[in-house]
């Protein structure tokens, strides 16, 4: 069988984290040699985290994907015998869907990524669509059963060849500045967050610490944040997407939002608090709860994570302060590296997602006898 070839679809809702999830997928399955489309409606967010793309420019390939406008799949024929993959369920256009039938396609949602145990039942199933072609649901996931993280090859490797470099060095090229040794001697903090954030908490819990503490705010630092007694605060500039991941793998704990910056913090093997996506009807709570099970922090980082993801900046203070002391934070340490190295050793999910595809294909084929 050949290669299948990709159209990948992306609508921006959440600022980067759309656009990371599905260029680091279409990268990828570029880069193993797979025709791919990716037809997205904000191509200047793509554009900032991928710097080589023209956001003006209607037709470019970049890394082996060939990026298009969303409006102009409407006139576009779906790959024969390809995959269609709609990221978290943003439907394509219609007069592309009436042109799936008799194509040959697979037609897959790719859905937003939960610990939830639900996900495991639906994952992988189809669904009737009224075009005729089936809809699968494809749910990335941290156990097995579910279609495993986004993770490119060599990664664990180039973290570690990155982290025998001092850190000063590697700061100093990623940021354009120099920290002198506070660089290597201070804890190192990076700071992703959504705006409804209890910094208030953060900053009282870092300037009280008695290490002092190197905070890095890419793009911009947070209205209300300031450096204080043991915490220096800076603004660094915005990262691209390719390096994103040297900057996680610098720090010594990262605070990172949605769920791109989650899953690259997690390759990058140390402490980490997750802001997750609000939802309505705090069901984003009973994602996280998932998640910490999984997880299992020791219960100081864990009740740090339930403190960042609520509105008191006190309990913050009070929860972070003792997880970064000496013996919690040694665990927290551990743990977040043991969880990391048990992660990488799974298929990811670009593996599992064209094995999903091999076998659909194998199953029309008998089918077709």
């Amino acid at each position: 069988m050949n290669p299948p070839a990709f159209d990948l679809f992306c609508r921006v809702v959440d600022n980067f984290g759309d656009a990371g999830v599905c260029w680091r997928l279409a990268a990828q399955l570029a880069a193993g040699g797979h025709a791919v489309r990716l037809w997205i409606d904000e191509r200047a967010a793509l554009a900032r985290l991928v710097p080589a793309i023209d956001a003006a420019a209607s037709d470019q390939t970049v890394e082996g994907v060939r990026v298009l406008p969303w409006a102009h799949a409407a006139a576009a024929l779906p790959p024969r015998d390809g995959v269609v993959i709609e990221a978290f369920a943003c439907t394509p256009p219609a007069p592309y869907l009436a042109a799936m039938p008799g194509r040959g396609c697979l037609w897959i949602n790719l859905e937003y990524l939960s610990a939830e145990d639900w996900v495991r039942g639906c994952h992988g199933l189809p669904s009737p669509q009224a075009n005729g072609v089936p809809k699968h649901f494809f749910f990335p996931g941290f156990v097995p059963g579910t279609g495993g993280l986004l993770r490119e090859p060599g990664l664990v490797a180039r973290r570690e060849a990155a982290q025998s470099i001092p850190r000063r060095q590697r700061l100093r090229e990623l940021t354009g500045r120099d920290f002198g040794a506070l660089a290597d001697e201070a804890r190192v903090v990076l700071l992703f967050c959504y705006p409804h954030a209890p910094l208030a908490g953060l900053q009282r819990a870092l300037a009280a610490d008695p290490r002092p503490t190197l905070l890095l705010a890419p793009g911009a630092v947070p209205a209300g944040l300031t450096g204080e007694g043991a915490l220096q605060v800076h603004a660094i500039p915005f990262t691209p997407q390719r390096r994103f991941d040297e900057l996680l793998w610098c720090c010594d704990l990262n605070l990172v939002r949605g769920e791109d910056s989650l899953v690259r913090a997690l390759w990058a093997g140390v402490p980490l608090l997750w802001h997750i996506y609000p939802q309505t009807g705090d069901a984003h709570l009973d994602k996280l709860e998932a998640w910490l099970a999984l997880a299992a922090l020791p219960p100081p980082a864990a009740e740090a994570v339930r403190a960042w993801n609520g509105p008191d900046a006190s309990a913050l203070a009070q929860a972070l302060a003792q997880a970064l002391e000496a013996p919690a934070c040694d665990a927290w340490r551990r743990r977040s590296r043991q969880w990391s190295d048990a992660l990488s050793e799974a298929p990811d999910l670009a593996a599992n997602l064209l094995a999903f595809c091999m076998r659909h294909r194998q199953s029309v084929k008998i089918e077709s006898y």
